[in-house]
Order: structure tokens, then C-alpha cells, then sequence
């Protein structure tokens, strides 16, 4: 009896045990258990792999000298950092200046539009407007027809105007709520006022307050999250934006930085057409995308987490 006993108790200890084992590495649910995290984590280094690559590769190329570049071995890790395409890329794109082009250009558009469109949004959530759905449905049309179909009378109109070459056909819409994705960013105003509660503003009318003060006085204080999103979204378009520089601005010397990559990359086709291709010639690529990226990329690390807030709570998730 005292070894039945025994293995009995052996037998609980074992299924106990196992028991244990299998809820750590399954869980009591399929989303706790150890595999799950494993294969979520799995999935997130592919991920960032995926994303990761092209940036890495970029670094990796732009600091090779021509040696390291003829040399198949040499992949990753180069054997001695070697800045002067860096440096080759700064001169051949004037970047101060062109830097300075972007960020004005960027900064001016991505202000006005994160002030008009929030007017705009909020006209559309919280106002008694007539026709308010044929506005809208014309709203949507300028973000549903490409721009290329309207491209040619705003060209002829800024031309007639004296505007071209200037920055002002680009930044003149965003002051209106329009411009680049100017009305994903209505859509998104309209989105979050949609859901602010009304006794807001029913309590802002009882204190005597109009439409205006409870626009900027109420509303506007609640919507950081979304400011700030559409913020960064149209700072970000517009900093990556080519077809619009390159349809107003033809100068070299107005020209932001979008169009100064494809003017070294035209520049380095030419010259290997004439003279024969270059080693150094991707890497001056590599070293133009990377001075290219790195204010939106600055920009994007300090402000992530309240990005990510922002993104959650005006319902982009959704």
C-alpha cells in the first residue's frame, strides 16, 4: 500500500509539474503563454529587419571608401569610416540653404494647415451648416482626384499671378485647409470633434460664451492629440514631397531638398554618361537620403510617444 501510495503522490507531483510547465509556456490563454510571446516577438524583429535594412545598408555605404566599395568582402562593417561623400553630398546640395528651404517650407505649410483644417473639422463635427453634406462630398473630391488632374491651371494661375518659383503656391492652399492630404487632415479634426461629449459645449453657451471662444477656448485645448498627429503627418508629407517643388520651383536656387537628391542624382547620370560611372556614385546617394531623413527623423524620436497617443485617441486605429 505504501508504494502504490507512493507512486500515486509521484504521479500527482508529475502531472503537477507538467501542469506548470505547460501553462508557462502555453498559458491559461493562447495570448499569455511563452510560445505566443515568442512568436510575437519573432514577428517584430522581421518587421524591424524589414524596415531596418535599407537604413542600415545606407549608413554602411555612404561612410565606404572606394576601396571597401570594390571590395566584395566587405559588406557591413567597413574598414575605416570614411566621410567624404558625406562631405561631397553637403557641398553638391548647398544643404545649409536647401535645409533651411525645407524647413521653412515645411513648417509654414504644416502650421497653416493644422490651424485652418481644425477650423474646418470642427465646422463640419459640431456646426448646424447649410448644404454641410455637399461640402463635405466636394471636400472629399479634392482628396479623391489626384492633383496631377488640376496641376496645369494651378501652374498657370501662379504664373499669372508672379508666383512661381516661389514658395507661396504651395503654402497659399494650406492656409484655406487644403494643400497636401488637406482633407484627410478635415476628415480627422471632424473624427475627433465628432466625439467630444455636447454638454461642453452646452455648458460653455450657459457662461455666455460663442462659437468662437468655445472653438478655441474648449475644443482647441482637447484636440492637442490630434494637432499634434496631423501636425507631424503634414510636416512629413511635405518634407518628402517631390511633384509639387518640382512643378513651382524650377530655380535651383529655391529648390528644398526633395529636389536637390534627384538634381545629384541627374548630375551623377550625366556625368557617368560622359565620363564613365563613378565608384563613389551610390555612395554620394546613400550620403544625399541621409541628410535627407535626418530632421524628420530627429523630429519623429522626440515626439513618438505622444504620436502614438495621438494616433489612439482621434480614432486613426479604429
Amino acid at each position: 500500500m505504501f508504494r502504490i501510495k507512493l507512486k500515486e503522490e509521484q504521479t500527482v507531483g508529475m502531472l503537477q509539474l507538467l501542469s506548470k510547465i505547460r501553462y508557462a509556456v502555453i498559458g491559461r490563454e493562447a495570448d499569455k503563454g511563452l510560445l505566443f510571446k515568442l512568436f510575437i516577438y519573432l514577428i517584430l524583429l522581421d518587421t524591424a529587419y524589414i524596415y531596418l535594412k535599407p537604413i542600415l545598408h545606407m549608413i554602411a555605404t555612404m561612410v565606404k571608401n572606394a576601396d571597401d566599395l570594390l571590395d566584395p568582402a566587405v559588406n557591413w562593417f567597413p574598414r575605416t569610416i570614411y566621410l567624404g561623400n558625406l562631405q561631397e553630398a553637403w557641398a553638391w546640395m548647398n544643404y545649409p540653404k536647401a535645409l533651411g528651404i525645407s524647413l521653412g517650407l515645411s513648417l509654414s505649410v504644416s502650421i497653416l494647415q493644422t490651424l485652418s483644417c481644425a477650423v474646418t473639422g470642427y465646422a463640419f463635427a459640431r456646426l448646424k451648416i447649410p448644404f454641410k453634406r455637399v461640402l463635405f462630398f466636394f471636400l472629399m473630391l479634392t482628396f479623391i482626384v489626384p492633383m496631377q488632374v488640376t496641376i496645369l491651371p494651378n501652374i498657370i494661375y501662379a504664373r499669372q499671378l508672379g508666383l512661381l518659383n516661389t514658395i507661396y503656391p504651395i503654402i497659399v492652399p494650406a492656409f484655406f485647409g487644403l494643400g497636401l492630404k488637406g482633407a484627410l487632415f478635415v476628415i480627422i479634426y471632424r473624427q475627433f470633434f465628432s466625439t467630444q461629449p455636447k454638454e461642453l459645449e452646452e455648458a460653455a453657451r450657459i457662461d455666455g460664451a460663442g462659437v468662437f471662444k468655445i472653438f478655441y477656448k474648449v475644443m482647441m485645448p482637447l484636440a492637442k492629440p490630434a494637432i499634434l498627429v496631423v501636425f507631424l503627418f503634414s510636416f512629413i508629407w511635405t518634407w518628402n514631397d517631390f511633384y509639387l517643388p518640382s512643378m513651382y520651383l524650377s530655380d535651383i536656387e529655391t529648390a528644398p531638398l526633395s529636389l536637390g537628391i534627384e538634381k545629384i542624382a541627374s548630375a551623377l547620370r550625366q556625368q557617368a554618361e560622359a565620363y564613365g560611372p563613378s565608384v563613389n556614385d551610390e555612395a554620394i546617394r546613400m550620403s544625399t537620403t541621409f541628410l535627407m531623413i535626418i530632421p524628420p527623423l530627429l523630429l519623429y524620436t522626440f515626439t513618438q510617444r505622444w504620436f502614438v497617443e495621438g494616433v489612439e485617441r482621434t480614432g486613426l486605429v479604429e
